[in-house]
């Protein structure tokens, strides 16, 4: 039984410059009449918010909006919108935003139908029942949270991070409209598409990655690679940021296919006791973790490397995402981070415990030698 291979996902999926104005019609495809708008502070009374309002309205779908959503969420933003959800009676949740906004939507789905709190959830396979059908679209190429079934929520009073896990948060649509990330600003287009980088890498050399997998993986790391540099440089060209849009995506799919490794688990000290973003926590540790794990698949991290250029020198392969770090103008070393260096055996307990990560890591993982790449990480390339 465990060569067994399941295969989930995001039920239909529409991609493509002027997607977004195919919403209104996909909720009523749902034979939905009213929906949540879940959307990021810093996009509710924008274009964006305008054009799939517009977009709602067209096709009669009354609208209640929520735009509280915040980088790294409380899961208490979650349990507000399950009860606007249910005091409104309505029939989908569509969220649209970065990361942060779509493990919202996709949690309020679920608690939208389920009893209890978000925080009740936190673990793998505890929602008993179906949510809301859920339309999620992204307004970033990183955290591929539009095809995932987790949702990533930071209890700061507890320095703790954790995740829902459920096939039930598998949205009903993703739709991805390149335009809607045109103008994003470059620190951003760093961190999240390093993010997807790191979601690549890792569910390409993840221990349950498989056939499928290891394809759609790969080629996600070929477009980011191909096109990170430029989306940082010029904002505004389209191809590449329907390019990484597609890299991102595809990201996604393989990281809900093959799940990740060492990196995130290491990563999620990082937000949880200092508050660090997720795709510079990721960012940060890429390196670190790859080369620790370089000879535990050199195989396929020898195909990373000639993806990256780096044709026959698998060794060059951490200093070369270092590189490409630095490039991009993000923190290499957790010095940088402001990182205390004493916490190094608070930050290893609690990575240690982030199980599913650790265990599907390509090398195996110990207290000591997650120590020692926090070291690394202070000490830089």
């Amino acid at each position: 039984m465990d060569n067994l291979i399941a295969i989930e996902g995001v039920k239909r999926t529409i991609f493509g410059r002027g997607a977004v104005n195919t919403i209104g019609e996909e909720c009523s495809l749902l034979k939905a009449k009213s929906a949540l708008f879940v959307i990021d502070k810093g996009l509710f009374n924008t274009k964006v918010f305008f054009k799939i309002k517009e977009s709602l309205d067209s096709t009669g779908i009354e609208t209640h909006i929520y735009p509280e959503i915040t980088p790294e969420p409380s899961p208490e933003l979650a349990d507000r919108g399950a009860e606007i959800a249910r005091q409104k009676g309505v029939d989908c949740i569509l969220a649209v935003g970065g990361g942060s906004t779509l493990d919202v939507g996709k949690a309020i789905g679920v608690l939208a139908t389920n009893t209890g709190k978000a925080e009740d959830y936190i673990g793998l396979d505890l929602v008993k029942n179906p949510g809301l059908p859920t339309i999620m679209v992204p307004t970033t190429a990183g955290t591929g949270s539009e095809v995932t079934f987790t949702a990533v929520f930071t209890m700061r009073e507890r320095k703790k991070k954790g995740g829902i896990n459920s096939r039930y948060l598998y949205p009903t649509v993703a739709v991805l409209d390149p335009e809607l990330t045109i103008g994003l600003p470059p620190d951003v287009t760093a961190y999240t598409g390093m993010d997807a980088l790191t979601h690549a890498i890792e569910s390409y050399t993840s221990l349950k990655a498989n056939f499928l997998s290891e394809i759609i993986s790969f080629k996600a790391i070929e477009l980011i690679v191909k096109n990170i540099i430029d989306a940082f440089r010029n904002g505004d060209d389209i191809h590449t940021r329907e390019e990484m849009l597609k890299g991102s995506y595809m990201a996604g799919l393989g990281l809900a296919m093959a799940g990740v490794g060492a990196v995130h688990a290491l990563a999620y000290p990082l937000g949880a006791f200092f508050d660090i973003p997720h795709g510079i926590a990721n960012s940060v540790m890429l390196p670190y973790v790859v080369r620790y794990n370089l000879k535990s698949s050199e195989e396929k991290f020898s195909k990373i490397a000639g993806a990256m250029g780096i044709n026959n020198s698998v060794e060059r392969l951490p200093e070369y995402i270092f590189n490409l770090i630095k490039e991009l103008r993000l923190p290499c070393t957790l010095n940088e981070l402001e990182v205390p260096r004493e916490d190094i055996d608070k930050m290893a307990e609690a990575a240690i415990l982030v199980e599913r990560p650790i265990k599907n890591n390509p090398r195996p993982v110990d207290i000591d030698s997650i120590k020692r790449i926090y070291e690394d990480a202070f000490e830089g390339m």
